[in-house]
């Protein structure tokens, strides 16, 4: 991770003026890291950890590092991790470029792996994240999404870079078809579960410890998963929801209804349900890889929303 974390500083700091200012303060935001973890992991383990495998885990959190300021620019967003967004600190016009700038440095990086399968895993993901960021417009105040339309949502959205991760990460180092194949499934449960959570999070969360304002997702009309179960319990809420323009108290009650619907709950039985389901993936995939490592990556994704 320190190898890779080199890498994308040299990428920040590769390109003078304005953006790179902008791209390094995306950079020093931090984050997770999750993504170019899950490559590494998922490379094989009685190899040396190639140049290949960290290029792989190097653009896998550059593409993600693109979408976050691109999203930032369309959600009009003030804050990201707790700290100003691009867009916010640097103008629309800049953050546009940086997210631009990353996004070809992605397949940049990628390409010196020299995979040409590798790099339409990748550009098969970026496609998807663009799918995924239509459906989540076209789906705006749309009160009868689904659970499976909203699945479909967070697949584009979320998971499809996850498992990315995770077949970059065997298909680079050797590991095989199978193993890429059913590293791939885990991991795309994994982000399923990471976007649940993710949505519980904006529904209950505290600023202090998300970064951002709870309700986000209220304010611009996103249906997930809490407020598709609420829905069902409180048809009532659908008259707010759809006046626009909700004040502050409008999302706090939206907010209060959705907890005491036990939408909350049901949404984290889901999302345990994608975690229980990755494991029993994992334990079944060949054993060449980090599994036990991988494992414990399930759990946190769990234990950093309970």
């Amino acid at each position: 991770m320190e190898l890779v974390e080199e890498r994308l500083t040299a990428v920040a700091t590769g390109y003078p003026g304005r953006l790179g200012e902008a791209c390094r303060a995306t950079l020093a935001a931090g984050g997770k890291r999750v993504r170019p973890l899950l490559t590494l992991l998922c490379a094989r383990r009685d190899v040396s950890l190639g140049e290949p495998v960290l290029r792989g885990a190097t653009a896998v959190e550059l593409l993600h590092m693109a979408t976050l300021v691109h999203d930032d620019v369309l959600d009009d967003a003030e804050l990201r991790r707790g700290r100003p967004t691009i867009a916010h600190a640097y103008g629309v016009e800049t953050a546009v470029s940086a997210g631009n700038y990353l996004l070809a440095r992605a397949f940049q990086e990628l390409v010196g792996a020299g995979d040409a399968a590798a790099v339409d895993v990748l550009s098969a993901t970026a496609v998807g994240l663009s799918q995924g960021e239509v459906l989540q417009r076209d789906d705006a105040h749309r009160l009868t999404v689904t659970q499976a339309e909203n699945e479909l949502r967070c697949e584009r959205k979320t998971a499809d870079l996850f498992a990315a991760a995770c077949r970059l990460g065997a298909m680079l180092s050797g590991a095989g078809d199978q193993a890429a194949a059913a590293l791939s499934e885990y991991g795309r449960l994994i982000g399923l579960a990471f976007q649940v959570f993710d949505d519980i999070l904006d529904c209950s969360g505290d600023e202090a410890d998300t970064g951002k304002r709870p309700g986000a997702d209220v304010r611009d009309g996103t249906v997930t998963l809490p407020l598709i179960f609420a829905l069902e319990v409180h048809p009532e809420l659908a008259s707010l929801l759809l006046r626009g323009g909700q004040s502050a108290a409008d999302v706090a009650i939206v907010l209060r209804t959705i907890a005491a619907s036990g939408a909350l709950a049901r949404a984290r039985g889901v999302a345990l349900g994608y975690i229980e389901e990755a494991r029993r993936v994992l334990a079944a995939c060949p054993d060449l890889v980090e599994r036990d490592l991988l494992a414990e990556v399930a759990a946190q994704v769990v234990d950093r929303y309970s």
